[in-house]
């Protein structure tokens, strides 16, 4: 089983120093390993790349994201048919293969009701599919894909849809179904939620139990999440935290209107990380009870560091990232109860980007390290005792795919 995160920070999970809730995910670091030097690319589909074909994404077409691609060797954003890919190879073994979630591996144009379907899931590997083909989605309604077609959710925002639990439905069918019809038989899960990428979105007691955490700034929780990860060990004793940018302002001399938006942000954030944990418990739950949890090698990691998108003041609507626009802060102060909900496509203010990725620089799209280190867990009980131990060596996403390979 492998869970692919989206946009999240090096120090956002509870298991890396964040007091945001993660108990599923920081449970499966309590009975396995934390490696705190595992290196990704800083954008979501060459980093997807790198993990799927074990390659460089450079060689395999995908330099930039499969969006936008460009007429250069490296980024034309097609995986060539020569670059074979763990499932695939795993299928072709004798392994089921399932894919549930993001997929953000198909060029744009290539995503229509006919196809060309060599570059989506089904075509690279997988048996079974379930998910959005985009690098993002709306949470509430979505743009869904069942295998090699398009389908509309199951159920309305106000019927209580979330895509979060939705993928995990969708991922416990797959291997349930599969696992009765031939129990003996191995599988290959690689679930990707759109969390932590925004929309951030959440249901509203997900977002209200963290009502007033973050009321302190982005300084404060960096400096104290700095604490908890000197003292866990996720970072080496003598670490320095790297100072704030310039363009980030201090917490304490923002308006108080702002900073009261600004912790809404977060708290939206928070929410949405939670109830994704929630769900991966879910599916982890589902394998302890199928009596498979501890056979099956867990991986856990994201795809590049926390997102600055949001712009210095977060988002209503983060799309207006791509078109260098700024949200208005009174327009956002007026639906600030709206964040995390139906009318929104929220995402925060880039000082909490900066925060989630203490204590190194910078975020995603940039070759700092808080653009290119994220959290990897890995966990299987069967075939190591480690439990809750830190490892240091250097490793990168194109190291996953091999990982896996010899483990099977």
């Amino acid at each position: 089983v492998l869970v692919v995160l989206d946009d999240l920070g090096f120090a956002q999970l509870g298991c890396f120093g964040s007091d945001i809730e993660t108990p599923a995910i920081d449970n499966v670091a309590a009975g396995g390993l934390r490696f705190n030097r595992f290196h990704v690319t800083a954008l979501c589909s060459p980093t997807r790349a790198c993990v799927l074909t074990g390659r460089n994404h450079h060689a395999v077409g995908m330099g930039f994201l499969t969006d936008i691609p460009i007429g250069l060797p490296g980024y034309n954003a097609r995986i060539p048919p020569s670059a074979g890919t763990l499932p695939r190879l795993l299928r072709d073994a004798g392994y089921s293969t399932f894919a549930v979630g993001k997929w953000h591996l198909a060029p744009r144009w290539e995503q229509s009701a006919s196809g060309p379907f060599d570059r989506w899931p089904l075509g690279l590997g997988f048996e079974r599919y379930y998910g959005f083909l985009n690098g993002d989605t709306n949470q509430w309604t979505p743009e869904l894909v069942r295998d090699n077609g398009f389908v509309d959710p199951p159920r309305t925002p106000e019927q209580g849809y979330h895509l979060s639990e939705d993928l995990a439905d969708q991922a416990i069918r797959m291997v349930q179904d599969q696992q009765q019809a031939t129990p003996r038989k191995p599988f290959f899960l690689y679930f990707a939620p759109g969390a932590t990428h925004a929309p951030h979105h959440a249901p509203a007691d997900w977002i209200e139990r963290y009502h007033g955490r973050f009321a302190d700034g982005w300084e404060t929780w960096r400096e104290r999440t700095f604490a908890r990860q000197l003292e866990m060990g996720i970072v080496p004793a003598g670490t320095t935290l790297t100072e704030r940018p310039p363009w980030i302002p201090a917490w304490g001399e923002l308006p108080g209107e702002q900073r009261r938006l600004f912790a809404r942000g977060m708290e939206a954030f928070a929410g949405f990380l939670s109830h994704t944990d929630a769900q991966i418990g879910r599916l982890l739950a589902f394998l302890e009870t199928l009596g498979v949890l501890d056979d099956t090698l867990v991986l856990v990691l994201s795809d590049n560091g926390a997102s600055a998108e949001g712009g210095p003041i977060g988002s209503l609507n983060e799309h207006r990232f791509i078109h260098d626009r700024l949200d208005d802060i009174d327009d956002t102060l007026k639906r600030i109860d709206d964040l995390g909900g139906f009318r929104a496509y929220n995402h925060y203010a880039w000082g909490w980007a900066w925060a989630g990725n203490a204590p190194l620089r910078l975020w995603k799209r940039y070759t700092w390290l808080g653009g290119v280190r994220t959290p990897l867990i890995a966990r299987w009980p069967r075939c190591f005792t480690a439990a809750g131990e830190i490892r240091p060596q250097f490793c990168h996403a194109v190291d996953v795919m091999p990982t896996i390979l010899e483990a099977a």
